[in-house]
């Protein structure tokens, strides 16, 4: 299983024990920035499975704890990681908000993504009105390369680069 640490939180390789607890994080507002709606206990466990027993070479999930607590405070994802540059993703519950969790969590994943997969760059797309999202992005140094269109919202789609900063430990 693969385990990365930041100074505040650990994120875990998505494990079917974590489903309750990630599940419990969803809620509309979690959603509203997201592609997909809050599923249904039943559909969402549905997914877990799938994902646990048939897992995409290329696709790593991971959930996103507190050090100090054990709380889960949502997911990231890394996806794509056979090309050039991967895309990350990420959401957290409602009440982790605003206290920097989230440039953390991206920024640990980025530097997992280099030290393990040698990539030198990530892309993560983000909802034009999601500005906590934007500047997550804006201050680990990304820049806007392109555009997405979804049903639910617009997206800007960053490039952010690996930069050094010794940040999180993996095992």
């Amino acid at each position: 299983m693969i385990v990365i640490q930041s100074p505040r939180l650990q994120l875990n390789q998505f494990q079917m024990m974590d489903a309750q607890e990630v599940f419990g994080c969803i809620t509309p507002a979690i959603a509203r920035f997201m592609p997909w709606e809050p599923p249904s206990w039943s559909e969402y466990l549905a997914r877990c499975e799938k994902r646990v027993q048939a897992p995409e070479p290329n696709k790593f999930s991971f959930v996103i704890r507190r050090l100090d607590n054990r709380e889960c405070l949502g997911m990231a994802s890394l996806e794509d990681a056979d090309s050039a540059s991967p895309e990350l993703g990420l959401w957290l519950k409602e009440s982790a908000h605003g206290q920097g969790f989230g440039r953390e969590g991206v920024a640990a994943l980025i530097e997992w993504g280099h030290a393990t997969l040698g990539k030198g760059s990530f892309t993560y797309p983000v909802a034009i009105q999601n500005i906590a999202s934007r500047r997550i992005a804006e201050k680990l140094h990304g820049e806007i390369i392109g555009n997405r269109t979804n049903p639910k919202y617009d997206s800007v789609v960053y490039r952010i680069p690996f930069q050094e900063s010794s940040y999180s430990q993996f095992s």
